[in-house]
């Protein structure tokens, strides 16, 4: 009994429980369609599919934010950093960029992720060594991202014909999506390196009060810049699935509010706001909840505004349940002292 109200008491398993909700209300309501899954030429379809193949950018995005929230910052420059890199790809294969290596794939997904480096680097340069406050330095970069990505692809929607380029969103290996594995694979080199080495204490050190962590030895500025530096390098990743998925760069719409629904994602999953405790799995399934969400409210043919609201929803929910005042009023209300 008590390990099962351990079990019960774990964030993972109550945003995964979340999670199966919204999959057995959907279930109910599409009268078993939503289960349902089909193989077409070798490949899985469904709505269940779609919704990991389409949230898998929102879970790759979902890992770099759980690590800048872990260190008491955020990262909302993500959706410009996936449309400089999506515009840098696209270039590099028209040729307008490099015009002795048009069509070089692999080129152009090597100068993709370093440009989403750089760009990480350049925010955890702002806000390690110049002091400047998280969500300020990143708004910089928020908004002249997508100045810098428009400047890249010359204000113009770069289109491309290039099937390796559209394999990143569109292939399948063994009929599972293909995003569906660079999600799994980014997520397990990221939980393995931090959970299973020095450097995860270190990040929780720097969340939980980084100026103990600097007493202690701990170089937090070093930290930061690793942080935001695969932050950045995981929105290139997004962006490169974002942009072969409409086999094009467009820097005005490429990743557009999707920090929003990643900084959401990881709240849903527990990360405490103000850094130090954190989770990378339920930051995962707190990525689907927000995708399964979106897609019951397309496909069920309800006005696309309305996720905004249930969204907004959410984000009250949440901050209540990690208001000490909130929680402290609704156990006095609870025990009837109220």
């Amino acid at each position: 009994m008590n390990k099962l109200k351990k079990i019960a008491s774990m964030q993972v398993f109550r945003t995964l429980a979340v999670l199966l909700c919204i999959f057995l209300i959907n279930a109910l309501l599409s009268k078993g369609e939503f289960f349902r899954i089909e193989i077409v030429d070798g490949h899985l379809y469904g709505r269940l599919v779609d919704i990991f193949r389409n949230g898998s950018k929102l879970m790759i995005l979902a890992l770099g934010m759980t690590m800048a929230l872990a260190t008491g910052g955020t990262d909302i420059s993500v959706g410009s950093v996936m449309a400089i890199a999506g515009a840098v790809a696209c270039t590099v294969i028209e040729g307008s960029l490099f015009p002795f290596f048009q069509g070089n794939t692999a080129l152009a997904i090597i100068c993709a992720l370093c440009a989403g480096t750089l760009c990480g680097l350049w925010n955890g340069f702002l806000i390690s060594k110049i002091q400047m406050q998280p969500i300020v330095a990143t708004m910089i970069l928020m908004v002249a991202g997508r100045g810098i990505a428009q400047l890249i692809s010359d204000g113009r929607i770069v289109t491309i014909n290039n099937p390796s380029y559209y394999f990143i969103n569109g292939g399948y290996i063994f009929g599972i999506p293909f995003p569906l594995y660079l999600a799994f694979f980014l997520a397990f080199i990221v939980i393995f390196s931090i959970r299973k080495t020095a450097f995860g204490l270190y990040v929780e050190s720097v969340g939980c009060n980084a100026a103990a962590s600097r007493f202690a030895g701990i170089n937090a500025s070093r930290i930061k810049i690793i942080i935001y530096s695969l932050s950045g390098f995981l929105a290139a990743v997004a962006g490169l699935i974002d942009s072969a998925g409409i086999k094009g760069a467009d820097s005005n719409n490429a990743g557009l509010l999707i920090e929003l629904d990643a900084i959401l994602a990881v709240a849903i999953g527990g990360t405490s706001l103000s850094g130090g405790r954190f989770s990378f799995i339920a930051s995962l399934i707190g990525a689907l909840i927000i995708q399964s969400i979106t897609t019951s409210i397309l496909s069920f043919g309800i006005r696309p505004e309305i996720t905004q609201v249930v969204k907004a929803l959410i984000v009250i929910i949440i901050c209540l349940t990690q208001s000490p005042v909130f929680k402290s009023s609704f156990g006095k209300i609870k025990r009837g002292s109220v």
